[in-house]
């Protein structure tokens, strides 16, 4: 799948199949997130890929908006040295591995890390030292969702059909607000 297309028809997805993604899948996936921009190229991000059932299942139960990681086969949950860019180093990191993730037909959700609550709780689950911030877990898997798609506006050439969105001329600004 070409970036635009990814881009364009990536979805938060909840439900899962049973099935498994591949290792080679998954570890290229997160390929692309390492591969993110990075603030002085510190790279404070580290992964953790869980797909171990019973602790995705205490994952879930941590979280407050979590709960269908334990359905997915697999958890990528990023952890980020407590840098002065460590949000939006490891924020990038996120969104390249849900565009990648797309691209191989898998579906995903950012679930929210920084900021809550669980974050130290989801830190000493998965043995993490001190001193790194938790960004976001990733549940990653086959898709079980049957998401009706309404087409959007579009103004480039891959005008795929998209959930409502805003519209470009909604969005976009010239020269000033």
């Amino acid at each position: 799948m070409d970036t635009i297309k990814s881009l364009k028809t990536r979805r938060s997805i909840r439900k899962f199949l049973s099935k498994p993604v591949e290792k080679e899948i998954i570890e290229d996936i997160i390929d692309c997130g390492r591969l993110a921009p990075t603030a002085n190229n510190v790279q404070p991000w580290e992964f953790i890929v869980v797909t171990d059932s019973e602790i995705r299942k205490k994952i879930a139960d941590i979280t407050d908006y979590g709960k269908f990681i334990s359905s997915a086969p697999v958890c990528i949950v990023i952890f980020s040295k407590d840098t002065k860019y460590y949000l939006e180093d490891g924020s990038a990191a996120t969104e390249n591995i849900l565009l990648a993730a797309n691209s191989y037909g898998l579906g995903s959700c950012w679930v929210a890390g920084d900021k809550k609550r669980y974050a130290d709780d989801i830190r000493k689950l998965l043995n993490v030292p001190e001193g790194y911030r938790l960004v976001s877990l990733i549940p990653v898997g086959y898709s079980d969702e049957k998401r009706s798609l309404v087409p959007t506006e579009s103004t480039s050439v891959h005008k795929e059909p998209t959930l409502a969105k805003r519209g470009l001329k909604d969005v976009i600004h010239r020269e000033k607000w």
